[in-house]
């Protein structure tokens, strides 16, 4: 079930980020794609993270029935990168929605 509603999620999270004009047509560098800093901070924006490698990731997973993240925390990324835009709310809750989804979901 868990595997169901994150696909849900996932399709949402694209179409808020393209909502809101935060979709990009140009992937991040190899060099950017390469870095191990939580969420590739110092690399690429938080957006192309979610777009560039989260999603990614993420779908890979589900679509080969792998075990999914738990205790997921995107959100706080999320709310401390956008916390002074009223209109990336939208986007906010969604995280906040798949972090309790995968948090709370057993496999």
């Amino acid at each position: 079930m868990p595997h169901l509603q994150s696909q849900s999620l996932l399709i949402k999270l694209q179409q808020q980020l393209q909502a809101a004009d935060l979709w990009s047509d140009t992937p991040p560098s190899p060099k950017a794609m390469a870095s191990n800093a939580p969420f590739a901070c110092d690399s690429m924006p938080f957006e192309h993270w979610l777009q560039f490698i989260f999603i990614p990731k993420m779908t890979q997973l589900i679509e080969h029935k792998q075990p999914l993240p738990t205790n997921m925390a995107i959100a706080p990324m999320g709310h401390h990168v956008w916390q002074s835009m009223p209109d990336k709310k939208p986007l906010i809750m969604l995280l906040d929605e798949f972090d309790h989804l995968l948090s709370t979901s057993k496999q």
